[in-house]
Formats: structure tokens, sequence, C-alpha cells
């Protein structure tokens, strides 16, 4: 499996925003659509902090 799970780092930590991410689409200036395998879709505002496609991880910050 390809997907990863979609994190928000804040306060220090990273805090899970929607698992099994399958596509990571830009939508305005500083915002995200997240889609997971399942269909679900949610919005972050920020900016990618970074990728870690072994780990399965993709973190934002605010």
């Amino acid at each position: 499996m390809c997907e990863a799970n979609a994190y928000v780092f804040r306060n220090g930590r990273e805090e899970l925003i929607l698992e099994a991410v399958d596509r990571v689409e830009p939508e305005a200036p500083g915002s995200y659509r997240l889609v997971s395998i399942f269909g679900e879709q949610k919005t972050v505002q920020g900016r990618l902090k970074g990728m870690r496609l072994v780990d399965h991880k993709i973190v934002f910050e605010e």
C-alpha cells in the first residue's frame, strides 16, 4: 500500500488529521485538500512541512 497518514505539527507534537491519504491537492495558497482511499476528504490550512514516504507520513504545520 502506498497511502500515508497526514499530521499537523502543533504545540511541538504531530496530531493525526487523516489516515490512508491517497491524494494531496493544493487548493488556495496555504490550503491543501486531502483525500483518503475511502473517499473521506479534509482541508488543511498551513504549509507542507515534510513527507516521509517510507514512514507513510505527511506533515503540515499551521
